[in-house]
């Protein structure tokens, strides 16, 4: 076993596949970021939290600050930020906004997923853990509630 420290990657050493933006979802986050008027010292933070019904479910938001740890890059000309946490739920994930007659949304394609809501907000994760907050997104017999 090596002795060798891991530190946190930096901007410069990034894996660019930790997250994949399409340019349709940069488009309308830069596009919502701009409609909020929001300065270039906002990126986006995307993360996974506890709950759901699948036990993870997954969120965005523009943050102007970053923590120790975090990975932050650009991908698709847009600023991203992403906790050491999601990270590991996240890795290799694609972000891509669909515009249909049934209304607009962005949708994450996660291979770390083994199964996902029918809504695609929340998912169970491929190792099985997630944080015990998980529950569900809605009430009603058997149906996911977060359409």
């Amino acid at each position: 076993m090596s002795d060798v420290a891991v530190k946190p990657m930096t901007a410069i050493e990034i894996d660019p596949a930790l997250v994949t933006v399409t340019a349709s979802a940069a488009n309308r986050l830069l596009s919502i970021k701009q409609e909020k008027e929001l300065s270039d010292e906002y990126a986006l933070r995307v993360f996974v939290a506890g709950g759901g019904c699948s036990g993870l479910q997954y969120g965005m938001s523009f943050d102007d600050q970053t923590n120790e740890g975090d990975t932050e890059f650009f991908a698709s000309g847009l600023r991203v930020i992403v906790d050491p946490m999601s990270a590991q739920y996240i890795g290799g994930a694609s972000i891509d906004y669909i515009d249909s007659l049934m209304g607009g949304g962005f949708k994450i394609d996660n291979p770390n997923a083994t199964s996902s809501c029918g809504c695609g907000s929340s998912f169970k994760p491929k190792n099985g853990e997630a944080p015990a907050s998980g529950g569900s997104c809605g009430s009603g017999a058997g149906g996911c509630g977060c359409h």
